[in-house]
């Protein structure tokens, strides 16, 4: 099970800083949104270059002009990028195309998605990567809940979770068995990053 360092909300200065502080630790580095709607491919590449041995994913959140975005994050360096699931299926194929092309891949966000024939329909599209994903907004309700498990049961894709996962509630969800745990804020914002993540992978290492 890889553990996933979401970046978001952060300086550049933040970024690199985390990212340096945590590195033992992590898989996979996330430039999120934020970061990139701030700092565009610069940051990507940036990072990519410092941490080669990383997994890059850039959270694009692509709802259209699937190639075009695609063809922008890998150039950059990313190793995955993410497309909405709520796209139109052209957007997710041409996105699908690109990766190929590239030799990426392609990370469908399930945000908002609230039925398993959705999951369905991107498989059938050719898509082998999720995430379920709890937003920000969204986590006022209440974290991770483990039951958006079901969105994916009885599905083949490889399956990220994120969603205000923390130390409180990673063992629920490590529990679930997903490939990927996406954490942000709880080791972004805590004061001690290095010491979180590596306890985090210490329980993702246990299973």
């Amino acid at each position: 099970m890889n553990l996933q360092l979401a970046l978001d909300r952060l300086t550049r200065e933040e970024c690199l800083h985390i990212i340096d502080e945590t590195r033992e630790s992590i898989d996979w580095i996330e430039v999120g949104t934020s970061v990139i709607k701030e700092y565009g491919m610069a940051i990507v590449r940036e990072i990519k270059e410092k941490y080669p041995d990383k997994v890059i994913v850039t959270d694009m959140k692509t709802m259209d002009a699937g190639g075009h975005e695609a063809i922008q994050a890998f150039k950059a360096g990313a190793d995955i990028t993410t497309v909405m699931a709520l796209a139109s299926d052209l957007t997710i194929l041409d996105s699908i195309k690109v990766a190929k092309e590239y030799g990426g891949r392609i990370m469908v966000d399930l945000l908002e998605v609230s039925n398993k024939e959705r999951v369905k329909e991107l498989e059938d599209l050719g898509v082998d990567l999720v995430s379920i994903h709890i937003g920000k907004d969204k986590q006022r309700e209440g974290k991770f809940d483990v039951k958006y498990f079901s969105l994916v049961e009885g599905s083949d894709v490889e399956v990220t979770v994120a969603g205000g996962i923390d130390l409180n509630t990673i063992s629920d969800v490590v529990e679930k068995g997903p490939d990927t745990l996406i954490v942000g804020s709880a080791i972004t914002k805590d004061e001690n990053p290095a010491e979180v993540a590596a306890e985090m992978k210490a329980m993702i290492n246990k299973i």
